[in-house]
């Protein structure tokens, strides 16, 4: 299954919301939503900085990734990035693979 690495950040008024209902409810929002998509969340953790939360997802396909990002952003409540993740036996598949590139200029 894919596995995503999400960094967010709230703006004031879902800031507004983690006050309200606590960050075991936005941790079962957020299970809610990953889980009605055939995932898991394998991690969650909130944090202060740059980020306010980074969480680890697991999905069955990108494209359910995919909806997951674009109706969280449409929110409004908050900015998030979605980082592939992928495996080290993926990236030795990657590395063995020919690749046709040349450089510019070359």
């Amino acid at each position: 299954m894919p596995k995503f690495l999400i960094q967010a950040r709230y703006t004031p008024e879902g800031a507004k919301g983690v006050i309200g209902e606590g960050a075991s409810g936005r941790r079962a929002a957020v299970e809610h939503v990953v889980a009605g998509l055939g995932g898991t969340v394998e991690t969650m953790y909130f944090s202060f900085g740059e980020d306010d939360f980074v969480c680890i997802l697991d999905f069955p396909d990108t494209v359910s990734m995919a909806a997951v990002s674009l109706r969280v952003k449409a929110s409004g409540a908050l900015h998030t990035r979605a980082t592939p993740l992928l495996t080290l036996d993926e990236i030795d598949e990657a590395a063995r693979r020919e690749v046709a590139f040349r450089p510019p200029g070359a």
